[in-house]
């Protein structure tokens, strides 16, 4: 789970430190004040690949910090053994970018590559967006998120170790068989399971299918498996990626992660903007299946939905301010009463009524109930 996050000297943040909690964290804020400036100084720390200039205008580096908690059986602890760095229940990632573009990190004051932090940022966090090509948009990973929701482990286990038999060729494909009759079923459920959250998000007509076609034999099985999507009834079904709009592709992400979400033990989910182009009940079901998932686990959301950010367990503000001409962003944790001025903010946009902290207080009611 993300502990801490501490910015110095990046774009148009000089000094920011944010204490993280368990649940579901929103962050909001006007278009432009730095909330994605946030996501880019993470996936900097986490070796992700990004904008190429990140430190602050006038500042001789930049530099990010982020802790987290480590289970005992965390998948993070596996890396830090193949890298030579004894896991401890915290670990400290800290990365610094020099003006001149030189990038340096460290994993518990042990310097390390960015291959190291790119390989811990996989068992650590998970970003969904409609940009997002990593995690559930790549086929490539298709198949081990149904082996996940299979449960299939033990027979991977079997099959990649009859596999390397080769003497015994014949008992690797009993294993491949019986692995390829797993996936088939499991398919059938995630169908299933899909077909009942897509309902609630307004995409009733839609269909999510589940494509296993044969493959040469291996060590994994016998199988390639892509997860399809028709948006309309009799309309052709193709690669997720390619037929989902953006705010299809943002629901069908989020439905996905539901029915997935019992595998993502011990990482924590960012969810950007999500939300983005739908509204109502719709944004008002996106937001309590995002409040689902952080019953769980750790969700951070990037929203511009009032739906979404009052279903938070913590809140935080984005704002930009210009002095002269130096332009800042921060961020700012919202007790009670501010929280209501923000929501009621994003219903109404700058100028803010009493009307619009009513309803602000209503949504509020509304998800405390929940």
């Amino acid at each position: 789970m993300l502990r801490t996050l501490d910015i110095r000297d990046m774009l148009i943040i000089d000094r920011l430190s944010l204490a993280f909690q368990p649940g579901l964290n929103v962050l909001t804020g006007e278009t432009g004040a730095g909330k994605s400036i946030l996501l880019d100084s993470l996936g900097f720390v986490l070796g992700w690949r990004g904008r190429a200039e990140l430190v602050r205008s006038g500042a001789a580096q930049g530099e990010v910090t982020a802790s987290f908690d480590l289970s005992p059986d965390h998948a993070a602890r596996a890396v830090l053994d193949a890298a030579g760095i004894v896991p401890e229940d915290e670990l400290i990632l800290r990365r610094v970018n020099t003006a001149d573009g030189r990038k340096t990190a460290w994993v518990n004051d042990r310097r390390v590559s960015g291959e190291v932090l790119r390989a811990l940022s996989d068992t650590l966090v998970e970003l969904h967006g409609q940009q997002d090509d990593r995690g559930l948009l790549n086929p490539r990973g298709h198949r081990q998120l149904l082996d996940a929701f299979a449960g299939s482990a033990a027979l991977i286990a079997a099959c990649r170790a009859r596999w390397t038999e080769r003497q015994t060729a014949a008992t690797a494909l009993a294993a491949a068989r019986a692995l390829s009759d797993l996936r088939m079923a499991a398919a059938r459920r995630l169908v299933a399971a899909m077909a009942q959250e897509l309902a609630p998000l307004r995409m009733e007509r839609a269909v999510f299918d589940v494509e296993i076609t044969p493959t040469e034999p291996g060590p994994e099985g016998q199988n390639q498996v892509v997860f399809v999507v028709a948006t309309n009834p009799g309309a052709p079904a193709g690669p997720l990626d390619k037929i989902a709009s953006g705010g299809e592709l943002s629901r069908f992400l989020l439905a996905l992660k539901v029915c997935l979400t019992k595998h993502a033990d011990g990482l924590t989910l960012i969810f950007d903007e999500i939300d983005r182009g739908v509204g109502g009940a719709t944004a008002d079901a996106v937001g309590r299946r995002l409040a689902a998932l952080a019953a769980q686990s750790q969700v951070l959301v990037v929203t511009h939905s009032p739906q979404v950010a009052a279903l938070g367990n913590h809140h935080w503000r984005v704002e930009k301010s210009v002095r002269g001409d130096v332009t800042r962003s921060r961020v700012v944790p919202l007790a009670p009463e501010a929280r209501v001025d923000e929501i009621a903010r994003m219903l109404a946009g700058d100028t803010v009524t009493e009307a619009a902290r009513g309803a602000a207080r209503e949504l509020l009611d509304g998800a405390r109930a929940a």
